[in-house]
This record gives structure tokens, sequence and C-alpha cells, in this order.
């Protein structure tokens, strides 16, 4: 994993790790500084979510705002009772997060929530807000690797808030059309296709989310979400909204910033929504051109494992990290129930049984091999949350 600048003296790096993460721009939803013990700077563990990186919540943060600074500890009775009352069955405690994750590994949350709408969310955003709880929003758990012990605080999904897909407006021979974040988004290329509009079958294939792809800047060979986003709705850490324009937003690979107009002085904002600029197209050549890029993925990726997608992100320079690490000789190569695919080998598969341990100690195998062998550092595209 690349070590920013000034991480270098292991004294200090979690102090510097933390004034770094202050001075990063950060554009997605709710996301935590985790201030263990941490025995090198890489192991500096940011807490993100497969639908974005959460409120951020760094230890410098916390003292700016000790009177509502983080609670680490399980939820208290009096927590539980209003969240019950509230959400009623849609509030499970000590929730597997194995039951979440497309890598099928990962502890349990202390409270795993699924509003119904966007009035729940923004009474639960205030209240965890005030109260000082965490809070994580994910997507379809496609690109996110939770750790054994599990995760304190609030698990957040959108999937039960109203997920209509629609075109919001026509302009220039282009069309606008809006998704929700919990929409999948698979469906989102459905609905392109069957409307006769191009620009969407860059992501045919790519599981998770509407509001994980925008938070990803997700992708592939054939474009990214950036070159078709048109605006984001957002919400606050105070439960307000706001629409930014794709003008106010900087792109970045496999990541983005909402920028300067945004204040993250408590945390980035939560992506409730996303409208996306297409063009009219022939809807058969569009099924045509999406059925042959699945048949390609299929035939390329381990899809009969469970696994979280490309690893690791390609180098800025040089070969992709698959290539390197099949260089590295070490596809096929096991810890536990984890491995990496024979098929392809920038992914991590479990085979049956892996622990998040598993999987973490062959990230780690793999970043070493690669860096002995190329020195070159390669840095997770999976998002590793939990304690």
């Amino acid at each position: 994993m690349s070590v920013p600048s000034g991480l270098k003296e292991r004294p200090s790096a979690l102090k510097t790790a933390t004034s770094w993460l202050e001075e990063r721009p950060f554009g997605t939803q709710r996301a935590a500084f985790q201030t263990s013990p941490l025995a090198t700077p890489r192991q500096a563990a940011l807490i993100f979510t497969s639908s974005g990186a959460l409120f951020k919540r760094s230890a410098l943060q916390a003292k700016r705002s000790s009177s509502k600074a983080i609670i680490t500890m399980p939820l208290d009775s009096d927590s539980k009772k209003w969240l019950t009352s509230r959400f009623k069955e849609n509030v499970k405690f000590d929730e597997p997060m194995s039951r979440h994750t497309h890598f099928k590994v990962g502890g349990s949350a202390d409270a795993f929530i699924a509003p119904e709408s966007r009035e729940d969310l923004t009474q639960l955003v205030i209240w965890t807000d005030n109260k000082g709880i965490p809070l994580l929003i994910i997507g379809n758990g496609t690109n996110l690797l939770v750790k054994d012990n599990g995760i304190r605080g609030i698990v957040v999904v959108l999937a039960q808030c109203p997920k209509k897909i629609s075109k919001k407006a026509e302009k220039n021979r282009e069309v606008i059309i809006t998704a929700p974040a919990g929409a999948k988004l698979q469906e989102l290329c459905s609905f392109a296709i069957k409307n006769g509009l191009g620009g969407m079958n860059y992501a045919v294939g790519i599981p998770g989310t509407v509001g994980g792809a925008i938070t990803m800047n997700a992708g592939t060979a054939h474009g990214s979400t950036g070159d078709v986003l048109d605006d984001v709705l957002i919400m606050l850490p105070d439960g307000k909204t706001a629409r930014v324009k794709k003008t106010e937003i900087d792109f970045f690979y496999r990541n983005l910033s909402f920028g300067k107009n945004i204040n993250t002085y408590k945390g980035g904002p939560i992506i409730l929504e996303g409208s996306f600029r297409l063009y009219p197209f022939d809807a058969a050549t569009l099924k045509k051109e999406a059925e042959e890029i699945l048949r390609l993925r299929s035939k390329k990726q381990p899809v009969r494992f469970p696994s979280a997608g490309s690893f690791f992100k390609n180098p800025e320079h040089g070969k992709a990290a698959g290539r390197l690490i099949e260089k590295a000789g070490l596809k096929g190569k096991k810890i536990g129930g984890a491995q990496v695919s024979e098929k392809h080998a920038n992914f991590i598969i479990n085979t049956g049984g892996a622990s998040a341990s598993d999987i973490l100690g062959l990230m780690e195998f793999v970043q070493e091999t690669v860096f002995k062998t190329f020195n070159i550092e390669l840095e997770p595209e999976v998002k590793i949350v939990g304690s």
C-alpha cells in the first residue's frame, strides 16, 4: 500500500497519518479513523465502505468536538431501545457482516439498519451525530472486507429506501436520468439499455449500488462513472441536503472529492442519488454490446467464488496489478481459505471457510512479494473496515 509522504518514521506513524487525513479531501459517506496501536504506517486503518468512504472522524476532529466524542463501546440499552422503537423490524443487533458482503466473511456490527425512507435516514444521521455513535453506510458489500472482530457502531444500507430510476430531463440531444444511491448499478445499466440510452455500458457486470459506483468512481476499460455523472444529491451530518454539480467534484482513479464548497468539518456527505448524462442510441446494439462484455467478464474472472472484485488498484505506471502478481508467481497462493485466483491474479477469493484474517494475511503477503520483486507497492482497492 502506498505510504503518503511524511509517513516514514515509525514512532510518529499514527500521529502523522492523522494529520495527513485532515489535509486529504474526502468526498463520500462517513469515514472513521481507528486510532488503535499500529505496528507500521501501512497498517493505519481507515474505515471505508463499498458505497463510499464514510464520515471522516480523525483523532484531531474528536479533540475539536470533545462533547461528541466517538463511542467505541457497544451500544447501550437506551440506544438500542430508541433504535428499536424508531426502526422496528428494520434494525438488527449483533448482525454478522458475513451476511452482507460478497466475501462472506467478517464479524458482527453492533446494529444493522435498513431505513425505509429518506426521513428515517435523516433522523438516524442527526441522532448518531448528537450521540457520537459511528455510522457506516454501505451498499451491496461488493467491495468491502469486514475484519473478524466486526464493527462498533451502526451499519446502514439504503436498499429499502425508494429505488425508482427515472428520466429527469433532455438537453441538447442528451438525456438526464436519476437513480437513488441504494439502487443496484445493474438496474441502472438495464434501464439505460431498455430506453435506448448510451453511456452506461462501461458499468455492465460491475456489482454493487449506484452510490458505491459514484463514491468509488467505479469503472472499467470502457469508462468510469465520472464520465457520465451530471450531479449528485448529498446529505450532510446535520441532515440537510444539497445538490452538487459535476463541475464541483474532483474525480480520481477509484475515488472522488467534493472539493472545498462542501463543509467537511464534521465529515463527508452521504450520497443519496446521482444524475447521469446519457445519449440516444440503438437499444439492440447496446444490448448486444452488454452481452459481449458480460461474456468476457465471465471468461476472465472467478465469478463462481466469493470475492470483492479486483483487490488491488493498478499502479499509476507500468503493468496492471494482476499482471504483477502473476509474474511474481503468486497465482494459486493460499492462506487458510483465502486464495489468489488462478483465473485472474488480482482477485482474492474465498474458497470456503476463509476468515477476514486469512484474506488480510494473503493481501500482505502479495504486497510484500510484489514489492520485493518489482519495487512497486500495491494499494488495496477493496475497502477494509472494522477492528
